[in-house]
């Protein structure tokens, strides 16, 4: 019988969040420096619920310290840790040195510098409801399924709650505000899942502002 989500949550759903920032980057840390991956994670952490970084050190520890044992493994009552490139005899050290890494953060308050998106992870934390629209809206099937990006929006508009819709235009808005170019929006949009380009005759960075006001005015 696998975990029921509030349990998988309460003991393993900070871990979770940590070995998410990891895919797709490499798990390089050392114990006198961190890894890209553990600092996109502590930049938006920090930004966000600075209180789950300790919950973050707490589950690290605790699995590094009691790995699942058969029994668990059998029951499917267990968190899998994915595949980050460590080898499986080493994994518990390696998660003992991010405990010591975030440990670290908290007390000294070594927090990296702020700073656009470094990572797929950071970019889907920072701005989920852009990376749901642009990922959902805007794949390759976007020409099967509407006649144009504007429909694509609007229907976006029409079958999401506007609560959500105003927080999208809140996140495009602050995407906006990052010092960005033309080269760094396209680069965004494709971490967000957009499989399309935007629409003529709009760059990628005008295109996100006459999103943001088409859904403004409802």
């Amino acid at each position: 019988m696998s975990m029921k989500p509030l349990e998988h949550d309460r003991r393993y759903g900070e871990l979770d969040q940590v070995m998410r920032a990891y895919l797709g980057q490499p798990a390089d840390d050392t114990p006198e420096r961190r890894s890209r991956a553990l600092d996109a994670y502590l930049r938006h952490t920090w930004h966000t619920c600075p209180w789950a970084i300790a919950e973050a050190e707490r589950q690290l520890r605790e699995y590094s310290s009691n790995p699942p044992g058969r029994i668990r493994q059998r029951l499917g009552e267990f968190y899998g840790i994915p595949d980050t490139g460590i080898v499986e005899s080493e994994i518990g050290d390696w998660l003992m040195m991010l405990a010591d890494h975030l440990k670290k953060s908290i007390e000294e308050g070594d927090v990296p510098e702020t700073s656009s998106p470094q990572t797929h992870w950071e970019w889907h934390a920072r701005f989920p409801e852009t990376a749901q629209l642009l990922g959902g809206w805007f794949s390759q099937d976007i020409v099967d399924e509407f006649p144009d990006h504007d429909a694509a929006v609007a229907d976006y508009a029409a079958t999401t709650d506007p609560h959500v819709v105003a927080r999208l235009v809140g996140e495009l808005h602050e995407l906006l505000a990052l010092p960005l170019d033309e080269g760094d929006y396209a680069l965004a949009a494709a971490d967000f899942g957009m499989e399309v380009g935007p629409p003529q005759p709009f760059s990628y960075g005008a295109w996100f502002q006459s999103v943001a006001a088409t859904l403004a005015r409802g």
